[in-house]
């Protein structure tokens, strides 16, 4: 099944009766201070009236893309035939033809969303854009980019993602000195995330600086979540065959599952540390808007878990959470909507130091990811050039 066809299923005259008898979920995580974004983009998905169906249905604010999707909706679907097929005469490379086409759906998307952006006042509203996945590491390369993207797609209400690694860091700080909104993507590590707050305001600063309104940038900072439990979860499952006794066994054991939920409540911790005091009160006395920590990566991917873990157990005021189309579904379905993200944190601080105690390294757990990240999206992208270059040329 298509993505697209359980959005297209939650229509007004299908759901009508379900909707009658019990709130929508996804329409309750907005009372607790939480915006929902779809992480998924696809052209029947602007087309066939399903995102405004999200928008006016289940109080959709938002959508990211990435390589990676723009990947399988341009090889995984005929939508994108006709305008491949314009291009075959031209000559466009491969990477100047995905560009035409992802700046079209973003335009498209971000003019579907831009009620949304007006009525929150620039506070929501926004569709991402990547810039590509081989500037990762590269400072210059990436602030070029943005800035050609930014003006290529000419909408207010879209967000240039970049990756936090520290060759990211300054590349953030100065576009948002520009006044170009970024969406920091690629964040699996608690100090990472606070180095990229920390640009941020840094650049918010700089901007008030020069004299510019900065009442109307935006930014998010973008936590995965699911990728850390399957990695972790892996090295634990290693130990256990391992283990030396039962006292190791239960103390690994006790940990399955849970260390994606703690890290991430650490880190919003952390967020509400670094956006208070008088430092950036000065801020927000002038307009500025907070850089909120989006959950990223929130599907589950173990099947023995809840297939909404990672939405019900991250919910909390100031946040983001782009979920995937079937994990939308889910939620929609059978979610439960209640503040989690501040509770408990005594047991999200014993899960870290547990970690600790069983010999499992979260530095060394979020660089492999980081650089899991990095490649995974690159490789994405290779392959969709690949594709589109497989199209153009007239292949199936």
């Amino acid at each position: 099944m298509n993505p697209t066809d359980a959005l297209e299923k939650d229509t007004p005259e299908k759901t009508a009766a379900s909707r009658t008898a019990q709130p929508n979920p996804l329409q309750l995580l907005q009372q607790f201070g939480q915006s929902v974004w779809l992480d998924y983009i696809r052209r029947d998905l602007l087309t066939s009236g399903a995102l405004q169906r999200l928008i006016d249905n289940d109080g959709l604010r938002g959508m990211t893309s990435n390589p990676a999707i723009f990947e399988k909706a341009i090889t995984g679907s005929p939508d994108y035939a006709a305008v491949l097929a314009q291009f075959q005469s031209q000559p466009l490379s491969p990477s100047e033809i995905y560009e035409r086409i992802a700046v079209r759906d973003i335009q498209d998307a971000a003019d579907l969303l831009l009620p949304v952006y007006q009525s929150t006042k620039k506070r929501d509203g926004y569709v991402s854009l990547e810039v590509s996945p081989t500037l990762a590491r590269d400072t210059k390369g990436s602030i070029a980019e943005a800035r050609r993207l930014w003006t290529t797609v000419g909408r207010p209400n879209i967000m240039i993602k970049i990756p936090g690694t520290p060759e990211g860091v300054p590349a953030i700080r100065q576009l948002i000195s520009e006044g170009i909104n970024i969406n920091v993507t690629l964040l699996f590590a608690q100090d990472a995330y606070v180095k990229v707050a920390e640009a941020y305001i840094d650049g918010i600063e700089a901007l008030h600086k020069a004299g510019k309104d900065i009442s109307g940038i935006a930014s998010v900072a973008s936590f995965f979540v699911s990728r850390i439990d399957s990695l972790v979860d892996s090295m634990i499952e290693e130990r256990l065959k391992s283990s030396a006794g039962p006292k190791e066994k239960q103390l690994l054991q006790s940990l399955l599952g849970k260390t994606a939920i703690a890290n991430a409540k650490q880190a919003y911790w952390k967020y509400n540390r670094v956006f208070s005091g008088p430092r950036w009160k000065a801020l927000a006395d002038q307009g500025a808007q907070t850089q909120r920590l989006l959950w990223a990566s929130t599907s589950t991917k173990n099947l023995a878990y809840r297939d909404v873990m990672y939405v019900e157990g991250l919910i909390g005021p100031d946040t983001v959470d782009t979920i995937p189309p079937a994990t939308l579904d889910a939620f929609r379905d059978h979610g439960i909507a209640g503040r989690t993200l501040d509770s408990d944190l005594e047991a999200a601080d014993k899960t870290m130091a547990d970690l600790e105690v069983a010999g499992i390294n979260m530095h060394d757990v979020t660089d492999r990811l980081l650089e899991e990240g990095i490649k995974l999206f690159a490789d994405a992208f290779t392959k969709l050039l690949a594709a589109v270059q497989n199209k153009k040329t007239g292949g199936a």
